[in-house]
């Protein structure tokens, strides 16, 4: 593997003046170099668009550990922070993000924000031998094969549709619809949620599409509701699940809907209001709502000595314990950094308890945890565990 200085090298003024004013534009702040006291990681991610409360929670959470970690002097001296670039959850986007990111010798990709994205970014990543870190996604396309730069905070969408499948055949509910995003996140849902049901012997009753960054459900909810399924797994963004949720039901719909993870736990509820009484979402985070384990009163301490700038959420908690895992691997590669001490550091984690997180990492092992339950959102916002 390759072992780039931490620097920014071999890139014109041109080049890098404009990844310091796009960064600007987001508020990070102004990286004219990136110097030995200082590690720097690339996000691509959305921050404005149908899935920009993902990309803004996740980076805040992320954010609000480093600053506090930079606070008290960093890893070995050196700061970590992150330069920000918005792909409004476009793969197109993100490709350019990226590649402007590796341009920049950046020391790693941290929180990329879902399936179609990460998917177009990865393959950058392998061919710059950049570690790409902890994207906010369960694609098991992003996991296998296995690659030793890739490493994975969250469970896979397979663990998560398992889940809710259990979960609905044990109630009896076995009339199961499933509506997803037409793109790569979409497909790696409904592929997990077949898989679940297959070895039930079931099968979707119906199945639709939304494409992504779109609210356009119309055809979705009929196709769906003439089916009659007792329960709809959604596997798409916060805004398009939150217009087929109403659709559905004001065509008339009674049955229950589950969602994955990924579509923004609050931001849905935000989205819905008091529509998303009794709607259920997956979780593959520990609540940040009780202070029932010490990773969540960590977590909510650091929001009160930030200034309650961050929102406590499932995503903002899921871009701070991404930053805690990712500095645990940076302390274990030694005073002098390099990519390959990180992904040594990182593999050297074993099995241990971040809080009360339970986290596993080897070097046959990326995905530190497989941890996932369910939740349900009441009618005035909350979110119940």
């Amino acid at each position: 593997m390759k072992n780039r200085p931490n620097a920014v090298s071999g890139m014109s003024r041109r080049t890098f003046s404009g990844l310091v004013a796009g960064a600007a534009v987001l508020g990070v702040p102004s990286l004219h170099a990136q110097s030995g006291n200082r590690i720097v990681l690339g996000q691509s991610a959305a921050f404005t668009g149908a899935a920009a409360q993902l990309g803004i929670q996740f980076h805040a959470g992320a954010k609000l550990f480093f600053d506090q970690l930079n606070g008290q002097g960093g890893v070995n001296q050196q700061r970590v922070e992150i330069l920000q670039l918005d792909d409004g959850y476009e793969p197109d986007r993100c490709v350019e993000n990226t590649n402007k990111l590796i341009a920049a010798d950046v020391f790693a990709l941290f929180g990329y924000i879902g399936t179609p994205t990460s998917v177009a970014a990865l393959p950058l990543a392998f061919k710059a031998e950049v570690p790409f870190f902890a994207p906010f996604t369960g694609a098991m396309g992003l996991r296998q094969p296995f690659n030793r730069l890739a490493f994975h905070l969250r469970a896979s969408y397979n663990d998560e549709t398992e889940l809710i499948v259990r979960q609905l055949t044990n109630l009896g509910l076995k009339k199961i619809a499933v509506f997803h995003q037409n793109d790569a996140y979409g497909k790696a849902g409904l592929d997990g949620t077949v898989l679940a049901l297959k070895s039930r012997n079931l099968e979707p009753v119906a199945t639709a599409t939304v494409e992504r960054n779109s609210v356009d459900v119309a055809q979705a909810v009929e196709k769906i509701n003439a089916a009659k399924p007792d329960a709809v797994v959604q596997i798409s963004a916060y805004k398009s699940c939150a217009a087929y949720i109403r659709a559905a039901k004001a065509a008339g719909y009674g049955g229950t809907f589950y969602n994955v993870s990924f579509v923004g736990t609050q931001a849905l509820a935000d989205e819905l209001g008091k529509d998303g009484a009794g709607v259920v979402v997956s979780q593959v985070m520990p609540t940040p709502y009780a202070a029932s384990k010490p990773i969540a009163r960590e977590f909510q301490e650091a929001i009160g000595k930030g200034g309650n700038k961050v929102q406590a959420n499932f995503s903002s908690m899921e871009g701070f314990l991404a930053a805690k895992l990712f500095t645990e691997g940076l302390r274990r590669a030694g005073s002098r950094v390099t990519r390959d001490g990180l992904i040594n550091g990182l593999e050297s984690i074993g099995t241990t308890s971040i809080g009360g997180y339970s986290v596993s990492l080897s070097p046959t092992n990326h995905v530190a945890s497989r941890y996932a339950e369910l939740s349900m959102l009441t009618g005035d916002g909350r979110v119940r565990t």
